[in-house]
């Protein structure tokens, strides 16, 4: 299966040719769940195209880490392949996505004879940091109505949609909370006239 070479652009030449000689891509519908838990890595993903979300779970709750959009991959399955480790997060597709799947056996000869791969997860961990203490932040300052109104933004945007359609426990799968929580503060969103629930999913109508 082709692809855009231009989404490895940050890439020289060669590690394109190379990476694409030994890798698959593959087309991965909605909902997937591409990465498990305590799972060995085998292959290293890189989004080409579409959206998969990154999740850790505390006991019985789950958190939505971050995003990985086309162009980026995960820095966390990327250390526990370098490291021979068992993934501490999971990773599902949050729409139809076309993945390039490395496979991690090459990852050590090409960080080290190609510097400008290893920026690549340079940049990913400065991203993922930056927004890791965004989310400590949230989860320190913010009332819950902030959090999921942010959240709910945030979705929007990385998705490109003009309405979110998705049930009030998987929302609360991804905030850490419980269903019932996430029920009762989107109606306290909706009086504040920033939300609306219509059968297209949830739209966002005004800004905090």
């Amino acid at each position: 299966m082709e692809f855009n070479k231009k989404v490895l652009s940050f890439l020289k030449p060669e590690l394109v040719e190379k990476i694409i000689e030994v890798s698959e891509i593959k087309n991965i519908p909605n909902g997937t769940e591409i990465l498990k838990e305590a799972q060995y890595v085998k292959v290293l993903p890189i989004v080409l195209d579409g959206l998969v979300k990154v999740y850790s779970r505390f006991e019985e709750k789950e958190l939505l880490l971050y995003y990985i959009e086309p162009s980026q991959s995960c820095v966390m399955t990327f250390y526990a392949a370098l490291k021979n480790t068992p993934s501490k997060v999971f990773a599902t597709t949050e729409e139809d996505s076309k993945i390039l799947l490395i496979p991690v056996n090459y990852l050590p000869n090409w960080l080290r004879d190609y510097p400008d791969f290893n920026e690549l997860f340079y940049n990913q961990f400065n991203l993922r940091y930056s927004e890791l203490l965004d989310t400590i932040g949230h989860l320190l300052l913010d009332k819950m109505d902030k959090r999921l109104f942010d959240h709910l933004k945030k979705k929007l945007l990385v998705c490109s949609n003009n309405s979110i359609k998705m049930s009030h426990s998987q929302l609360a799968n991804e905030l850490g909370t419980a269903r019932e929580v996430i029920t009762r503060v989107l109606k306290k969103l909706e009086t504040d006239g920033l939300v609306v629930q219509t059968n297209e999913g949830i739209k966002i109508t005004n800004e905090w």
